[in-house]
């Protein structure tokens, strides 16, 4: 392909992803905010129905005033300030512990703390989501809660003696029996996944406070993912571990896996590691061939393999392919192979093909082995949030230079 047909493909990819943005936020700013009871609804269905007296979660809130922080910061609208401040004030508000410190995992339509439990992931989350609102807004307040959260999971998560964090707390900080996310999840100390947010949380607080203690542990993130969480012979993701950092499981995430190339890349570019910055494109490069194994002849791409009994969940969730889409697109950037860029653009016409709500917005939780939309699950929820497709619109418009 000639450099002319790369940057008419650039362009055009460019442009859907400008125009797939703006519908995203769009769908959030209609559809999401609570009128009644202050916020953003906890869960809302594939036909647009809202369940009003549903739960809402740390990590939807989180997201969402990341989203519109993000959205402001990509193209000033006050619009997007209007709904991060929103999003803001109902974090400061009731998700914030003032007595105990961190964040409650959920809290009851009206604001009343629910699930109090103290999960580092949504700590995590809120780092990164206040981060980016400061960047937004210049909010000192904003900037200090990050600050604050991050000398919390130091103090009370972090794994002094192993390294690495903890999963969970009780409200007060004290051991907890159940450590799981989900109830997907193995009940072990320590996974890949809070791990990996914990680093894209403090990569965003270090751009605004480039602090040394925080670089530090930026530093020792890494090397947990160099040191256990890669394995160095699949080239996958180990995911669950205990707290001496024996794994605990094979299971394979490919969302997880391809996410992680670009993740780690940013963190060691935004400490301006140059050692690590060349190890990380190197094991990206591993990390992405071994992803390459659960696409689909359409290009959509798998969501987790269980190799002990050969076990594929033949389901395409939508924010595995968002993260396919932007890691794909980075390790062409790093190896410059053209392959790369036609598998990143290949899953973008899967997504447009059987992921996307083209008449009610927003895209669906994902389809099942037979490209079927899986019923049942939320277009809002808990989990359902605006992060990743906004996120990867976003990281690809900004790297597409023409």
């Amino acid at each position: 392909m000639t450099s002319q047909d790369v940057n008419i493909q650039l362009s055009n990819f460019k442009c859907e992803l400008n125009q797939e943005l703006s519908r995203i936020l769009s769908y959030w700013a209609a559809y999401a905010p609570d009128t009644d009871n202050g916020g953003f609804y906890g869960q809302i269905d594939n036909d647009n129905r809202v369940t009003p007296d549903a739960p809402k979660g740390s990590v939807l809130n989180a997201r969402i005033l990341w989203t519109f922080s993000a959205a402001y910061n990509h193209k000033p609208d006050p619009l997007f300030m209007a709904l991060a401040e929103r999003a803001y004030q109902y974090i400061a508000d009731y998700f914030m512990d003032d007595e105990h410190g961190g964040i409650y995992w959920s809290v009851d339509y009206k604001g009343n703390p629910l699930d109090t439990k103290k999960q580092v992931y949504a700590i995590a989350f809120t780092i990164y989501a206040l981060s980016e609102f400061h960047m937004a807004s210049g909010s000192e307040e904003a900037k200090q809660k990050a600050i604050d959260l991050f000398y919390l999971l130091v103090n009370k998560a972090y794994d002094p003696a192993q390294t690495g964090y903890f999963e969970a707390f009780t409200k007060n900080w004290t051991p907890i029996d159940d450590l799981r996310l989900s109830e997907k999840d193995e009940n072990e100390k320590k996974t890949m996944n809070t791990h990996l947010h914990v680093l894209e949380g403090y990569t965003n607080l270090y751009r605004i406070w480039p602090d040394e203690s925080l670089r530090e542990h930026i530093s020792i993130l890494l090397n947990n993912f160099f040191d256990h969480f890669i394995n160095h012979q699949t080239h996958h993701l180990a995911l669950f571990f205990d707290e001496d950092w024996h794994s605990k499981s094979g299971l394979v995430s490919y969302g997880h896996d391809i996410e992680a190339t670009w993740l780690l890349l940013e963190a060691a570019e935004v400490i301006e590691d140059k050692a690590m910055v060349e190890a990380i494109k190197k094991i990206s490069m591993d990390i992405a061939e071994a992803t390459i194994e659960g696409l689909d002849t359409d290009n959509g791409l798998w969501y987790e393999y269980e190799p002990a009994n050969d076990h594929l969940v033949k389901e395409k969730h939508w924010w595995v392919q968002a993260e396919a889409m932007v890691g794909f697109f980075n390790t062409w950037q790093i190896s410059g192979n053209e392959k790369y860029l036609n598998l990143a653009i290949s899953n973008w016409e899967f997504v447009k093909s059987k992921i996307l709500d083209k008449p009610k917005g927003e895209w669906f939780w994902g389809v099942n082995e037979n490209g079927e939309i899986m019923l049942g699950e939320d277009k809002v929820g808990l989990w359902k949030c605006p992060y990743h497709n906004s996120r990867a619109c976003i990281e690809i418009i900004k790297r597409i230079m023409i």
